[in-house]
């Protein structure tokens, strides 16, 4: 399931299991920007649980919730609709959108990545047009 067709509720409670990796309902709770019932976050774990996004393992008599998928995946599912949906399926419109993004300036060695992640990938894209 797309982490978009999960309710605003269920996605507040993914994020924080993508940020921390595992966490109790309790430390879930401690972690919400709303304020939510301990009852009303393990309901939703289970909701989440049967819909096959997150896993539980107990501990010490207290279940351990993490994402059921790999971070990875869903940040690329997640980056493939921000893509799409928001900037017309363009990769530099893309990142223009988030060099835009004014609230932090890239360090020397930040923009030397940049530049270095773009050429690797330009030599990677060469490589396959010549087979």
């Amino acid at each position: 399931m797309a982490h978009d067709q999960l309710s605003p509720r269920e996605r507040e409670i993914m994020d924080v299991l993508l940020i921390k990796g595992e966490a109790t309902a309790k430390e879930i709770q401690d972690s919400l920007k709303t304020p939510l019932a301990n009852a009303t976050i393990r309901t939703t774990l289970r909701i989440l649980e049967r819909k096959g996004e997150v896993r539980h393992r107990e501990e010490e008599r207290r279940f351990v919730y993490r994402p059921a998928r790999a971070r990875q995946k869903l940040a690329r599912a997640a980056m493939q609709r921000l893509v799409r949906v928001f900037y017309e399926d363009s990769i530099t419109q893309t990142v223009h959108g988030l060099l835009q993004l004014g609230n932090r300036k890239l360090s020397d060695r930040e923009w030397d990545e940049l530049s270095d992640l773009v050429e690797e990938a330009k030599r990677r894209q060469q490589g396959k047009g010549r087979s």
